[in-house]
């Protein structure tokens, strides 16, 4: 009887955990992500056997992002986002059109330096605090605030290590670090770059030409922003900041050669950041154990419950499904390739969120039977349809999901109607822009 109800049990598991997800997007998403988990291996669809293979898959990914978020919060400590946030400011030069371009490379850098997940939490804030401040009327924030949001979300395309389910997906097809930056991070730069010019087009005639206050801002020393930083002395804080972003940056660059020499990874990441805290704990004698109270771990059991669930829908026939209806389509040349499984990859990551879709998605190429290079195309193209195209609902990714929330919490009106408004335009253009591209540079380069 048990057996008569794998099916249908592990479909509903599925489905209600990515319903709950958004129709409660303010509960930890890893509460219904665990019930769903549980279900699944109460079905029997997952067997025991299977959680070691889960467990080994997203092991390092897990790792990896974990000491990725770790350096994020130690760099908060040192006042690292409010001293940038200030420079944002300065640069800008009391122009709403600089500060929209440096606005834009702030969440890029983010994105680059932590991951999309954790520069949606940390801009988003700064943002909001920011152009509060400038006085600026709500029509006129929604052009900063979007085009971060935006950008900061899809430049995880570009590295694979600013996401952690792009790390999984690098584990599962056999794909190291450092050939998935060489293969994607022209195509995906270049999809930035047109996709922050296209929310430019869009924004034009909303952007305020000068903004209001900003001089006095940047003169009054007791502004919020300046108070979050002054935990270093303010005549050492330039330099203080420097050392920290080429130690960041220097951390980053060792994970590709890391991947490079084949050095683990996760090791490698671990590394950095534990300098990092070393570093930290000499210069402001805050512990390391304030990590664990810090560090948002419930990611770990976020990914590990909804790999559990999509395995589920491995095991019960859904990739088999997927694999009869694509491979024929796929199989012909690397620009079909690429557009076929970007666009796919986009619908399910709106349907069903960005995290199932690419894990299901990679699961299916692995079962096709490709050939190395048409497997790593079709990959690659998945990251931009789960992580570009996803954007265009705010159901996409659970960032967009987390953006929006924040927004109501700042008092920012700002509705589905107004978000689609915009990202019907640039997202679908910046999608096909982008997996064109890549096909074409992976026949040149490889």
């Amino acid at each position: 009887m048990l057996q008569d109800l794998v099916i249908p049990i592990t479909i509903m598991a599925f489905l209600g955990t990515i319903a709950f997800i958004f129709w409660r997007p303010n509960v930890n998403e890893a509460i219904p992500a665990t019930i769903g988990a549980l279900l699944v291996l109460l079905s029997g669809s997952v067997t025991i056997n299977d959680l070691g293979v889960i467990t080994q898959t997203i092991g390092g990914a897990a790792v990896t992002i974990m000491a990725t978020i770790v350096m994020a919060i130690v760099l908060e400590s040192f006042g690292f986002f409010h001293w940038s946030a200030e420079k944002l400011l300065a640069r800008a030069k009391g122009s709403g059109i600089r500060l929209f371009w440096y606005t834009n490379l702030f969440c890029f850098l983010m994105t680059l330096f932590v991951n999309n997940d954790g520069s949606i939490l940390i801009t988003t804030p700064i943002l909001l605090m920011l152009l509060q401040r400038l006085g600026l009327k709500n029509h006129q924030k929604i052009p900063y605030l979007l085009s971060g949001a935006l950008i900061a979300t899809a430049s995880s395309a570009p590295i694979g290590v600013s996401n952690i389910v792009n790390l999984i997906a690098l584990k599962i097809v056999h794909m190291d670090l450092y050939m998935h930056t060489a293969m994607m991070f022209v195509p995906a730069s270049l999809g930035l770059v047109l996709l922050a010019v296209l929310l430019f087009v869009c924004f034009y005639r909303i952007i305020p030409r000068k903004l209001p206050n900003a001089i006095q801002i940047s003169r009054n020393k007791s502004h919020p922003l300046k108070e979050e930083s002054s935990i270093i002395p303010k005549e050492k804080q330039s330099k203080f900041m420097r050392n920290i972003l080429i130690f960041v940056f220097g951390v980053r660059l060792s994970l590709f050669a890391a991947s490079y020499i084949h050095f683990p990874v996760p090791l490698m990441a671990v590394i950095g950041s534990s300098f990092l805290l070393a570093w930290r704990w000499y210069f402001l004698r805050i512990s390391p154990l304030d990590m664990v109270k810090k560090t948002p771990w419930y990611i770990l059991i976020f990914a590990f419950s909804m790999y559990v669930i999509i395995y589920g829908l491995h095991n019960i026939g859904l990739t088999e499904m997927l694999i009869h209806f694509i491979q024929p389509i796929i199989s012909g040349s690397l620009l079909h390739a690429s557009i076929i499984m970007g666009v796919l990859l986009s619908v399910l990551s709106n349907l069903f969120n960005n995290h199932p879709a690419l894990m299901v998605g990679t699961l299916t190429l692995t079962n096709m039977g490709l050939d190395p290079l048409t497997l790593k195309i079709s990959y690659l193209a998945s990251v931009i349809g789960s992580d570009v195209g996803s954007l265009l609902l705010p159901i996409g990714t659970l960032a967009t999901l987390m953006w929006m929330h924040i927004l109501k919490k700042g008092n920012v009106r700002f509705t589905w109607s107004d978000y689609l408004k915009v990202t019907s335009i640039v997202i679908p253009i910046t999608v096909l822009f982008t997996l064109v591209i890549l096909s074409f540079w992976v026949y040149w380069v490889f």
